[in-house]
């Protein structure tokens, strides 16, 4: 496969682009933040994403989707991470729906209503201060027709506002082991508690408790005690589109860093004159390309089915977590003093990257997981 958007795709790209720099630039994020507002992303913003035919990209067209796949729903995230916009496109529309799709009755119930702009979503996987889906720990217990949920969970964006959450429990097994879980669909009546925190990059995520939520057997997404392959499906997608975004976020930042190196004068001259800078942009400019390549691979494998499109999802998420962190840093330092304040956005670049390098597992996590896939 060719590292390379086809004519469709570049159309798609021709469109996200000057609609997310007009509609949405790192200006909304700040409106948002500095008026501390309770949602943590524009609803009306999201109703234009839907009209766009974003919130569909991944969504069959028997319910009401455009039927496309990973590269689209990247070509958008990238975007998203170059204006630093923000919106619950990454978990909604590209992980939910991919976990959404297991199951007939819930794909018919909830896609549309995705499609539409009409629901969002929240992924309840992680239960500490790490991405460990496997450690789940929140019992799921048999009660009458249905199951008991009890247990927490951590980070989860968008919790205090989504229409639905797919929650990971343990219906059997221990923590640590994969087999024994359950994914099940939850919405927002069932009785489930949120505490929503702000986030570095101020995104709003919450700590939500289940004490006792009882929920039907038409809630299970996949099989009982069988959610793994399901979970690992939703979270695969979800770490290509974080690494996607991330690319944004990155490029950004670079692009940013060069102009300023364009710009600043020191000693009567423009800094980016001197070779030792020079050096470290073209560095960066290398680092960031390869981790573009790496993601778009990982998003065609997984769009064709291929059985490496595990490793590749893995190897996508380290390397751009590693090149991205390499960006807003020299963004930062190449800025100098003013690098550090409020009134420069490559902190807000800064502060965004750090939020999605431990959204679905941080670069350490992925290298870890190439050895063990590589049999190290």
């Amino acid at each position: 496969m060719a590292l390379y958007l086809n004519e469709d795709q570049s159309m798609l790209r021709d469109t996200a682009k000057p609609f997310l720099a007009d509609a949405a630039p790192v200006k909304h994020l700040r409106r948002l933040r500095d008026s501390n507002d309770a949602t943590g992303f524009s609803r009306d913003l999201w109703g234009q994403f839907a009209e766009m035919g974003f919130t569909g990209i991944m969504i069959p067209e028997a319910n009401g989707g455009l039927g496309l796949g990973h590269v689209e729903a990247g070509i958008v995230l990238e975007e998203i991470g170059r204006n630093l916009t923000p919106s619950p496109f990454l978990t909604t529309a590209v992980a939910a729906v991919e976990a959404l799709k297991a199951s007939a009755r819930l794909s018919e119930e909830w896609l549309p209503k995705i499609a539409s702009g009409g629901a969002i979503v929240a992924l309840a996987i992680d239960e500490g201060a790490k991405h460990r889906p496997e450690a789940t720990a929140l019992k799921a217990e048999r009660s009458g027709n249905g199951f008991k949920l009890s247990g927490t969970k951590t980070f989860v964006l968008n919790g205090h506002v989504a229409d639905m959450m797919i929650v990971a429990a343990r219906t059997a097994g221990a923590a640590g082991e994969v087999a024994g879980l359950t994914l099940f669909a939850v919405p927002k009546d069932a009785g489930q508690t949120t505490d929503p925190r702000r986030l570095v990059d101020s995104s709003l995520a919450s700590h939500v408790s289940f004490d006792g939520v009882e929920v039907d057997a038409d809630a299970i997404i996949g099989e009982v005690d069988g959610g793994w392959d399901v979970l690992r499906t939703m979270l695969d997608a979800g770490r290509v589109g974080a690494a996607a975004e991330m690319v944004g976020v990155g490029a950004a930042a670079m692009d940013m860093t060069i102009g300023y190196l364009k710009q600043r004068k020191q000693f009567g001259k423009l800094i980016g004159e001197f070779q030792a800078l020079q050096h470290r942009a073209a560095h960066l400019y290398g680092e960031m390309e390869v981790a573009r390549a790496t993601v778009l691979k990982a998003q065609q494998l997984l769009d064709a089915g291929d059985p490496r499109a595990e490793i590749a999802v893995a190897v996508a998420k380290a390397k751009t977590g590693k090149a991205v962190r390499l960006s807003v840093q020299e963004g930062i330092q190449m800025h100098g003093g003013i690098g550090m304040t409020d009134e420069y956005d490559i902190g807000l670049y800064m502060k965004r990257d750090r939020a999605l390098e431990e959204f679905f597992g941080d670069a350490r996590f992925h290298t870890e997981r190439v050895a063990r896939m590589s049999g190290y």
